[in-house]
């Protein structure tokens, strides 16, 4: 789905197993499991590479296969599909400098706040008291999934929108964006863009 890196992902004994099933099968058109190569239908489940930084397509064995610890290998993450619309959250203490912005708790605790730009997604470290601040008045962000779930804000242009969303979503925001930006100031076509796709979450436990 997106990627960073081009090196292949490492295989399993398990993965291995998986792929020889799939040479076996016939090759049809279409999205394709970027793990085993079978052919992945609308809706297919999503896993992150942590070591790439890279969100890759799955099928439904695959999916099942790699939430287990031992055959991830410590760096596949299955990406959740949950989606949790919040009352608003302050991030003026989080070092923003723009209304719309994605944090990401890493494994070893810290939380990495990213905001879309023409050039990609640019990055910092959030001070974890200010971080602890904020979970005090929204503890939901307590339960984030390390790397595969983030607090999603837009509150850009007058939006309000407060999510914990998963992270697939913030690599399709940043699609947009690279995509779609104009000038200084993002052009007609990008903010039309950045609102539909806000407009199209839908919550789901």
């Amino acid at each position: 789905m997106t990627a960073l890196g081009s090196s292949p992902p490492r295989s399993t004994g398990a993965l291995e197993r998986v792929i020889r099933r799939a040479g076996a099968r016939r090759q049809e058109p279409g999205e394709r499991c970027e793990l085993c190569s079978v052919p992945v239908p609308p809706g297919h489940r999503h896993m992150l590479d942590t070591e790439r930084g890279e969100v890759m397509c799955v099928c439904q064995a695959c999916s099942l296969l790699f939430a287990r610890d031992a055959a991830s290998e410590g760096h596949y993450r299955l990406v959740p599909r949950r989606r949790i619309r919040l009352p608003a959250v302050s991030t003026k203490a989080l070092g923003v400098p723009v209304g719309l912005a994605f944090f990401v708790v890493r494994a070893d605790g810290a939380v990495i706040a990213h905001y879309p730009s023409p050039a990609g997604a640019t990055q910092w470290e959030v001070d974890p008291q200010s971080w602890a601040e904020v979970l005090e008045h929204r503890p939901e962000l307590r339960t984030l999934v390390a790397d595969v779930e983030a607090l999603l804000v837009n509150t850009a242009r007058g939006q309000q929108h407060h999510w914990i969303v998963p992270i697939d979503d913030c690599f399709r925001l940043v699609a947009v964006v690279r995509r779609e930006w104009r000038g200084l100031s993002g052009g007609s076509r990008v903010w039309p863009e950045i609102e539909r796709l806000f407009a199209e979450l839908t919550e789901q436990c």
